[in-house]
């Protein structure tokens, strides 16, 4: 679906990337994790085309989208949830879902896919005329999640959604993540909590200074002696 072929990316004379390759199959979620400043952000901004690399190629569904403006990879079914939720505080959590749902093949549907964003998140349902800015950190990013489902994405990429979320409101959103992957999406998961985007993903790749330095099924990851004592402190 998704195939990033060793890009490399600068910002001004500092090299960033360095030969970053990954793929994401049809129907799964593949996580790329690693510490800050690794270049996990940079990977998907790339990506979504707000950076150019200076090697390499990105193509979705075997179509360049290299050298594609933003709004036309949206438009082919990539959404981005960004690390900071990316909600609008003054608007409602209604305006905010209606907001999503902007992409032409969006539209038609927008009812059915409001009512399967508040069977996901019944929360939503609860203060749909409420104001995005008084919700809870959760709340929040369920919102975000909703809002980028709103679009009908082929493809949904979410940037640190554990950022700044208690540890038992982690354990929701992942479970909310598998259930979007159940439903058969695509699913590219940047993630600190490395344990954790191991345990939901099929496949990871771990990025370090700017290059890829390990990757493997989710499940070899979780059992690597040199992961464990890297990663995740074990």
């Amino acid at each position: 679906m998704l195939a990033i072929k060793d890009i490399d990316v600068s910002y001004g004379d500092v090299s960033v990337l360095r030969r970053v390759s990954l793929e994401v199959g049809e129907k799964s979620i593949v996580a790329l994790v690693g510490p800050n400043g690794a270049g996990k952000t940079t990977t998907l901004r790339t990506v979504l085309g707000l950076l150019k690399p200076t090697r390499g190629a990105i193509t979705f569904r075997g179509q360049s989208i290299t050298d594609m403006a933003t709004h036309d990879i949206v438009n082919l079914g990539l959404y981005l949830v960004p690390e900071w939720h990316g909600t609008f505080s003054s608007l409602t959590v209604l305006e905010n879902l209606e907001l999503g749902a902007f992409p032409h093949k969006a539209r038609a549907c927008k009812d059915e896919t409001m009512n399967q964003v508040y069977d996901l998140f019944p929360r939503l349902a609860e203060r749909h005329a409420q104001k995005a800015g008084t919700l809870s950190g959760g709340e929040r990013q369920m919102l975000a999640i909703g809002r980028a489902l709103m679009s009908k994405p082929e493809l949904l990429i979410l940037d640190e959604p554990s950022l700044g979320l208690a540890p038992i409101i982690i354990e929701q959103i992942f479970e909310i993540i598998q259930k979007i992957s159940h439903a058969g999406m695509s699913i590219l998961v940047v993630e600190q909590h490395i344990h954790m985007a191991l345990e939901i993903a099929q496949y990871a790749y771990i990025i370090e200074s700017g290059r890829i330095v390990q990757h493997d099924s989710a499940a070899a990851l979780l059992d690597d002696e040199h992961v464990k004592e890297a990663y995740m402190g074990m």
